[in-house]
């Protein structure tokens, strides 16, 4: 009975032991998770020369490439582009074309591979900036095109027929991350209003802060580009015989005390709620949404702030007292962004 045998020298042997690029390329693909994409949020960003001509840049970054021949289970590489890269794109006649830019290693030592020898074998290069003309518009991974290419995907470029110069209209960024980091933060505040505090003394277009003590500073990460926020309003008591009719909603940067329209740097979308008197019920709300995180914010620490906002028809009495409770949940996510590194 034959079995198979291991790959002999596993990763890290003394005494001499020679290790295969297999063990090597094991190693990376452990090391990414199994992940490929761009390393840093801002990296291998394809962009528009700065006057607009028959090329684009790719610029700076490193990436993590799975390795897709036959027999590499576990396999990935580790690639970088210490500078950047120019690319020519050819031009249209009469008809649209659709480009896709992407990352690839050619390595004709893998096993399958037929890639040509390189000139060198000692410095290559193995892996390149390479255009895939003439894709389907819809095409967002090279693997729909070229499945068993060991690439990443960069960016689509869509040029209109008769055309030459790219600008940066045309370039769609598909870039993803191999393992973005995040970090959720969660805030909360329960049956601390001995005074009931009423959402809507504050009318649109202002905001005050609701209810009062629901303000949180919290540090943005230097590396993350977006924030999911949830925000909520539990158990809010409704105590006269009117309809309230306002908003709700999470102001970020804003400045307590200062209540026009410049007080907010970032603010979730506002929830519109109207709660109909019934004869003292509660009411749960929610708000939030995804916003990008400007550059300047991000490494600082900023004021988050649950704010609330009367209707200018408010007549209601809306009030956070000792039965509710407020929360506030924060998601920082890092993702590919166009920032400059």
């Amino acid at each position: 009975m034959t079995t198979m045998a291991w790959d002999s020298v596993p990763w890290f042997t003394e005494g001499g032991a020679e290790h295969s690029s297999e063990i090597a390329r094991v190693l990376a693909f452990a090391a990414f998770s199994g992940a490929q994409g761009i390393i840093g949020g801002g990296d291998l960003r394809v962009q528009a020369l700065g006057t607009p001509a028959a090329a684009v840049q790719v610029m700076p970054g490193a990436a993590a490439i799975l390795n897709r021949s036959r027999g590499s289970t576990y396999e990935a590489y580790a690639a970088r582009l210490p500078a950047a890269d120019t690319v020519p794109i050819a031009g249209t006649g009469a008809s649209a074309r659709s480009d896709l830019i992407i990352a690839r290693v050619e390595n004709p030592y893998s096993y399958g591979e037929t890639w040509p020898q390189p000139k060198d074998a000692a410095t290559g290069p193995y892996v390149f900036t390479r255009v895939i003309s003439g894709v389907p518009k819809t095409t967002t991974d090279v693997r729909e095109v070229r499945p068993n290419d060991s690439a990443i995907t960069l960016a689509r470029i869509d040029i209109p027929a008769n055309t030459s110069a790219i600008t940066g209209s045309m370039i769609k960024s598909l870039r993803e991350m191999a393992n973005p980091r995040r970090r959720r933060v969660l805030r909360s505040l329960q049956g601390v209003w001995d005074q009931p505090d009423e959402v809507g003394n504050i009318r649109q277009p202002a905001y005050e802060m609701f209810p009062d003590g629901a303000k949180w500073m919290l540090e943005i990460p230097d590396w993350a580009s977006s924030m999911t926020i949830m925000a909520t309003w539990a158990q809010l008591d409704q105590r006269n015989a009117a309809d309230s009719y306002g908003f709700l909603k999470v102001g970020i940067g804003g400045v307590e005390g200062q209540l026009d329209g410049g007080a907010v740097l970032l603010a979730t979308p506002a929830t519109r709620y109207l709660c109909q008197y019934r004869g003292g019920q509660r009411y749960t709300l929610v708000s939030g949404g995804t916003l990008s995180i400007p550059r300047f914010m991000r490494g600082g620490v900023w004021p988050f702030i649950m704010q609330g906002s009367g209707a200018k028809d408010y007549k209601g009495l809306l009030e956070a007292d000792g039965g509710s409770a407020v929360f506030l949940d924060v998601e920082f996510v890092e993702s590919p962004h166009e920032d400059q590194i």
